[in-house]
């Protein structure tokens, strides 16, 4: 597999606990597009650096006209002040968190026109996990979570959700934050560019890599079947996941296809009669249109047993429930 080179940024602020923080969080991050070096010195940097800079960050307190001379690829200057002193520069608030400057180093970087995403890793082999139960109640996102938390421990997960109603407030995002509407936008876009696009509204529930689930529902509806599966092709072709947790819904055109594309399936189920008629219906039908394969990768839950949960979804992994998962695991 050929690998692309990766770029440089440099990183200059002469507060040096800053520097050394920013440094020390960039470095942790994976697949970043950028060797990074760290200065807290203006002017050693200046000595040091001559060409070949595809990124210079410099806080505003530190920045000069004549760092424009390094002919940056892009220049960003850490804003302190929030006022825009030089023109035709990118400006990020100093002072917002961490990932929200990545983020935003990331959004300034993807529209360069020559934007790549090297890749660090051989690509991984992608499993879909999918949950689904035409049953309501019966806990399948806080199982769809319990599982991919327990999974990210030693793999590779992502989590998605297209619920028309998410109903876990941790994991809904507010009016200004991207969803997966917005990358959906993105779908046609350059693997690379995705891939940055991507990571850029990635949130994470412990080691668990989350896309916000959209704002409303009613988009789920207006997504055709070949722009899910074209979707899921793209996040399988990025090689970045071992496993991928599906938490269905029947908002989605589709849903049978994309059942069929899971190697496993998970269906919880409840005791009460309309419940049970819920399921056979929607077993009858599987068998009905030739689905058959869908029930064969079906393993059904009974999770009746379990009457209470974590309050938030970083607890999941412990309790009743996490033992359920545990036991599972083993199978995927």
């Amino acid at each position: 597999m050929s690998r692309k080179s990766k770029g440089n940024m440099v990183l200059c602020d002469e507060e040096e606990e800053y520097a050394q923080l920013m440094s020390e969080f960039l470095k942790k991050q994976k697949n970043l597009p950028w060797n990074l070096r760290t200065y807290t010195n203006a002017e050693a940097m200046m000595k040091q650096e001559s060409e070949g800079v595809d990124m210079l960050v410099v806080a505003e307190s530190a920045f000069s006209d004549k760092m424009c001379s390094l002919c940056a690829g892009e220049t960003v200057v850490l804003s302190e002040s929030g006022i825009m002193r030089w023109e035709n520069i990118c400006y990020v608030d100093k002072y917002s968190a961490a990932e929200d400057v990545l983020k935003q180093l990331l959004a300034i970087y993807v529209e360069s026109d020559d934007a790549s995403m090297p890749r660090l890793t051989e690509a991984l082999q992608t499993k879909f996990i999918g949950n689904y139960s035409p049953v309501r109640r019966c806990m399948q996102t806080s199982f769809a979570l319990a599982l991919g938390q327990m999974l990210s421990e030693e793999h590779r997960t992502l989590y998605l959700n297209f619920e028309h109603y998410a109903g876990v407030g941790e994991l809904l995002p507010d009016m200004q934050t991207l969803d997966m509407a917005d990358l959906l936008y993105f779908l046609n876009a350059e693997n690379e560019k995705f891939r940055i696009r991507m990571q850029m509204m990635m949130k994470h529930v412990g080691k668990l890599d989350y896309i916000p689930p959209m704002k409303s529902g009613q988009n789920l509806l207006s997504i055709t079947e070949e722009e899910w599966m074209g979707f899921f092709r793209k996040i399988e072709e990025l090689g970045e996941y071992e496993y991928v947790i599906l938490d269905l819904s029947e908002s989605m055109q589709g849903l049978f296809e994309i059942l069929r594309m899971c190697s496993k399936i998970f269906t919880s189920q409840a005791k009460d009669r309309v419940a049970c008629r819920k399921l056979l219906q929607y077993e009858q039908l599987l068998g009905l249109y030739e689905y058959r394969d869908v029930l064969e990768k079906t393993h059904r839950l009974d999770l009746t047993h379990i009457h209470r949960l974590p309050s938030e979804p970083e607890q999941l992994t412990r309790g009743e429930l996490a033992e359920v998962v545990k036991g599972l695991i083993q199978g995927l």
